[in-house]
């Protein structure tokens, strides 16, 4: 049996849990293939208890860790309304396969919807066949606003000195 709870980081078991799972995502080739930062892990829960923009869900089985959902506030300029992003989608491989993808993006479009949210967006790498088909499942794909000009890209730039 597997409960799916809304993370509350002042709670140790759920900051160790959302911790173990970022890692283990980060480890795994499509999450970069490297553990987080030792900045990462010392800052992240801190960091993250500042913002007001931020759900964590987190999926136990019993009291293991199975899967997390990191969705970050973002806005639609041109619906002026609220969305979310789905920043991380994270499933323990010994707990893939069994829904837990379908029970956290049930979830965070249940809340997305309390909140007259207009839209949940994410990032997926082209090459990761598995996440895109998990999500096409789920209803989504690529951006378009007329297919003549093509899809919507995610560029990014990093900061780093």
């Amino acid at each position: 049996m597997f409960t799916i709870v809304e993370a509350d980081l002042t709670n140790e078991a759920h900051a160790n849990a959302y911790l173990t799972l970022m890692s283990h995502y980060a480890c795994d080739p499509m999450g970069g293939a490297e553990d987080l930062s030792d900045f990462a892990k010392q800052n992240l829960v801190s960091t993250l208890l500042k913002r007001s923009d931020v759900v964590i869900l987190l999926v136990f089985k019993d009291k293991q860790p199975a899967a997390l959902l990191t969705a970050i506030e973002g806005f639609s300029t041109f619906a002026c309304k609220p969305l979310f992003n789905i920043h991380d989608v994270a499933v323990f491989k010994e707990f893939r396969g069994l829904g837990l993808t379908t029970l956290l993006f049930t979830e965070i479009e249940k809340i997305a919807k309390q909140r007259d949210y207009c839209k949940i967006t994410l990032e997926v790498l082209s090459g990761n066949e598995i996440a895109k088909n998990a999500y096409i499942k789920q209803g989504y794909s690529d951006y378009q606003l007329d297919p003549t000009h093509g899809s919507a890209l995610f560029w990014s730039k990093s900061l780093k000195d």
